[in-house]
């Protein structure tokens, strides 16, 4: 023990905190059990058919983005409440432009008053790691973007990795592996803006270079296209309806429901919420709770943590520089995002 501390004590306080980051990431990174679906069992093609690949097992499938389309696939059926999960390699190189996007989503259905829950990856140009960012919408609440940014502590390029998303009546939670990042707690006053409706999943690659990299100064550049993200080891786990029947088909979820939340990782525990804390202290740089220009008030489903906010300026962004601008992504999913204008921080 004696000649571990004088070890540690050898290691520069940086490199420490990083090994220590890693080391807490790690225990709490014991695999999920969960049940894979094959591709054609659970999904279909989006849109850009000739850019869906499937994988020659079945259990995979690849997005291509090309100067003539994007790409994506949906779930065969909709799901009220539920866990979706996929492990996720994405593009290398130059990315600038890029958005691959790992959401649910009723908007085919409710237009007027759609649900979502988003991963949005971002491309960078050579050199410069990718970035990403979660939001929620319920009840088409478009006009209250709740997006948080943030770096990840790994090379996505290099290996898969798991991104799940948990949903049920009472929570939230978005994964990256096994590490819970953000975690959203229904509440009354939250209202409609909480997802509440039967949604689809869905994966898409496509150009967003007028806003994804720095504000859409760096745009996609079809000299390194195709493009591929890669997919495989899906999970679809919920209770499917007819967003028709859904007063009905509620009624015969129950049990799925009881399941879902009995599973583990619908909970975030004790060890869980100090890994997400470290997350969020080292890796994320936006936060629309912290954006005081956006909302005087933050909305009611934020927990300001003191020691969060002293770290953020009004803009909700990370005090040592950088800025923000609402604009409207993309005519499908028409959003107020927050564009990211940084380019020597990240």
């Amino acid at each position: 023990m004696d000649r571990m501390l004088r070890c540690v004590g050898s290691i520069p306080k940086l490199s420490f905190l990083l090994l220590l980051s890693l080391l807490l990431f790690s225990f709490v990174n014991a695999a999920f059990d969960l049940a894979t679906i094959p591709f054609k069992d659970g999904f279909s093609p989006l849109f850009g058919d000739s850019n869906v690949v499937r994988s020659a097992d079945g259990n995979g499938v690849q997005l291509l983005l090309d100067r003539y389309t994007g790409s994506g696939f949906i779930s065969s059926n909709m799901y009220n409440y539920g866990f979706f999960s996929a492990r996720i390699k994405l593009p290398s190189n130059y990315t600038a432009g890029l958005c691959v996007a790992f959401y649910t989503s009723n908007g085919d259905v409710f237009e007027k008053s759609h649900d979502e829950l988003d991963f949005e990856f971002l491309g960078n140009i050579a050199g410069k790691p990718w970035r990403f960012q979660t939001n929620l919408y319920g009840n088409g609440s478009t006009n209250r973007g709740r997006e948080e940014r943030y770096r990840l502590w790994f090379d996505p390029t290099k290996e898969y990795h798991r991104y799940s998303i948990l949903w049920t009546a009472k929570n939230v939670i978005f994964y990256v592996d096994e590490v819970p990042i953000r975690e959203v707690l229904r509440s009354e006053k939250m209202g409609g803006d909480y997802p509440s409706k039967p949604m689809s999943l869905y994966a898409t690659i496509w150009d967003a270079s007028n806003w994804a990299t720095s504000g859409g100064k760096y745009k996609v550049n079809y000299k390194y296209a195709p493009f591929v993200t890669q997919f495989k080891d899906l999970v679809l786990k919920g209770c499917s309806v007819d967003p028709v029947q859904e007063i009905l088909d509620r009624q015969g979820c129950y049990d799925q429901h009881e399941d879902l939340e009995a599973q583990d990782y619908a909970a975030v525990t004790p060890m869980r919420r100090l890994a997400m804390r470290r997350f969020r202290q080292r890796y994320m740089y936006y936060s629309y709770c912290y954006d005081t220009l956006r909302y005087n008030v933050p909305p009611p489903e934020c927990v300001i943590v003191p020691s969060e906010k002293q770290r953020f300026k009004e803009t909700g962004r990370l005090r040592f520089g950088g800025s923000h601008r609402r604009q409207s992504r993309r005519k499908s999913r028409t959003t107020n995002a927050v564009v990211d204008t940084d380019e020597g921080d990240m």
